[in-house]
Protein backbone atom coordinates (compact mmCIF):
# COMPACT_ATOMS: atom_id res chain seq x y z
CA UNK A 1 0.00 0.00 0.00
CA UNK A 2 1.01 3.34 -0.67
CA UNK A 3 1.76 5.64 1.94
CA UNK A 4 0.01 8.67 2.13
CA UNK A 5 0.61 11.78 0.77
CA UNK A 6 3.10 13.94 2.49
CA UNK A 7 0.86 16.62 3.63
CA UNK A 8 -1.78 14.14 4.69
CA UNK A 9 0.37 12.79 7.47
CA UNK A 10 -0.58 15.35 10.21
CA UNK A 11 -4.36 15.13 9.67
CA UNK A 12 -6.27 12.74 11.45
CA UNK A 13 -8.99 9.51 10.26
CA UNK A 14 -11.20 11.98 11.64
CA UNK A 15 -10.09 15.19 9.65
CA UNK A 16 -9.56 13.19 6.04
CA UNK A 17 -13.30 12.01 6.71
CA UNK A 18 -14.52 14.98 7.69
CA UNK A 19 -12.81 16.88 4.78
CA UNK A 20 -14.24 13.95 2.22
CA UNK A 21 -17.61 14.45 3.73
CA UNK A 22 -17.20 18.58 2.91
CA UNK A 23 -15.92 17.58 -0.65
CA UNK A 24 -19.35 16.05 -1.34
CA UNK A 25 -21.87 18.57 0.76
CA UNK A 26 -20.24 22.35 -0.66
CA UNK A 27 -22.12 25.20 -0.54
CA UNK A 28 -23.66 26.92 -3.43
CA UNK A 29 -20.73 29.50 -3.02
CA UNK A 30 -18.09 26.92 -2.56
CA UNK A 31 -19.52 25.33 -5.68
CA UNK A 32 -19.37 28.57 -7.43
CA UNK A 33 -15.56 29.80 -6.15
CA UNK A 34 -14.41 25.83 -7.54
CA UNK A 35 -15.24 26.59 -11.01
CA UNK A 36 -13.05 28.77 -11.15
CA UNK A 37 -9.92 27.67 -9.17
CA UNK A 38 -10.25 24.06 -10.57
CA UNK A 39 -7.57 22.96 -12.63
CA UNK A 40 -5.11 25.48 -11.21
CA UNK A 41 -2.95 24.95 -8.03
CA UNK A 42 -5.87 25.01 -5.74
CA UNK A 43 -7.42 21.75 -3.97
CA UNK A 44 -11.06 22.20 -2.23
CA UNK A 45 -11.41 21.17 1.02
CA UNK A 46 -7.84 20.30 2.32
CA UNK A 47 -6.87 18.78 5.50
CA UNK A 48 -3.61 20.82 7.21
CA UNK A 49 -3.06 19.09 10.42
CA UNK A 50 -6.04 19.16 12.63
CA UNK A 51 -8.11 21.91 10.25
CA UNK A 52 -9.79 21.76 7.15
CA UNK A 53 -9.17 24.39 4.61
CA UNK A 54 -12.07 25.40 2.09
CA UNK A 55 -9.71 26.02 -0.51
CA UNK A 56 -5.51 26.30 -0.83
CA UNK A 57 -3.02 26.42 -3.02
CA UNK A 58 -0.10 24.78 -0.93
CA UNK A 59 2.83 25.82 -3.22
CA UNK A 60 1.72 29.39 -2.40
CA UNK A 61 0.34 28.56 1.24
CA UNK A 62 -2.69 30.63 0.37
CA UNK A 63 -5.82 29.77 2.27
CA UNK A 64 -8.93 30.87 0.89
CA UNK A 65 -12.17 30.81 3.23
CA UNK A 66 -15.78 31.49 2.22
CA UNK A 67 -18.03 32.16 5.39
CA UNK A 68 -21.42 31.57 5.30
CA UNK A 69 -24.04 30.94 7.78
CA UNK A 70 -22.01 27.92 8.84
CA UNK A 71 -19.46 30.03 10.68
CA UNK A 72 -22.20 31.89 12.73
CA UNK A 73 -21.18 31.59 16.45
CA UNK A 74 -18.07 30.65 15.47
CA UNK A 75 -15.56 33.85 14.72
CA UNK A 76 -13.59 33.40 17.80
CA UNK A 77 -12.59 29.67 16.67
CA UNK A 78 -12.28 31.09 12.98
CA UNK A 79 -9.69 33.86 14.41
CA UNK A 80 -7.93 30.95 16.40
CA UNK A 81 -7.64 28.79 13.95
CA UNK A 82 -6.75 31.16 11.41
CA UNK A 83 -3.85 32.65 14.02
CA UNK A 84 -2.18 28.77 14.48
CA UNK A 85 -2.13 28.73 10.57
CA UNK A 86 -0.61 31.58 9.70
CA UNK A 87 1.75 31.46 12.36
CA UNK A 88 2.78 28.43 9.94
CA UNK A 89 3.40 30.66 7.17
CA UNK A 90 -0.02 30.73 5.24
CA UNK A 91 -1.59 33.37 4.27
CA UNK A 92 -5.51 33.89 4.73
CA UNK A 93 -8.56 35.50 2.18
CA UNK A 94 -12.02 35.32 3.39
CA UNK A 95 -14.98 35.78 1.24
CA UNK A 96 -18.46 35.66 2.38
CA UNK A 97 -21.07 34.04 0.54
CA UNK A 98 -22.33 37.61 -1.00
CA UNK A 99 -19.18 38.17 -2.00
CA UNK A 100 -18.88 35.54 -4.47
CA UNK A 101 -22.27 35.53 -5.47
CA UNK A 102 -22.52 39.56 -6.36
CA UNK A 103 -18.92 40.28 -6.68
CA UNK A 104 -17.36 37.02 -8.22
CA UNK A 105 -14.87 39.50 -10.35
CA UNK A 106 -13.41 41.06 -6.97
CA UNK A 107 -13.21 38.09 -5.34
CA UNK A 108 -11.42 36.33 -8.44
CA UNK A 109 -8.79 39.93 -8.98
CA UNK A 110 -8.11 39.32 -4.95
CA UNK A 111 -7.44 35.92 -4.96
CA UNK A 112 -4.60 36.53 -8.31
CA UNK A 113 -3.45 39.21 -6.41
CA UNK A 114 -2.68 37.52 -3.75
CA UNK A 115 -1.03 34.53 -5.62
CA UNK A 116 1.54 37.48 -7.78
CA UNK A 117 2.71 38.36 -4.31
CA UNK A 118 3.24 35.01 -3.00
CA UNK A 119 5.12 33.83 -6.02
CA UNK A 120 8.69 33.79 -4.11
CA UNK A 121 7.65 32.44 -0.83
CA UNK A 122 7.21 29.20 -2.09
Amino acid sequence: MRDKPKRWRAASDEVLQMARRSRREMTPAERILWKHLRGREFRRQSPEGRFILDFCAPKSKLAIEVDGSSHDGREEYDRERQAILEAQGWQFLRFSNEDVFKRLPNVLKRIEEALDSTDGIA
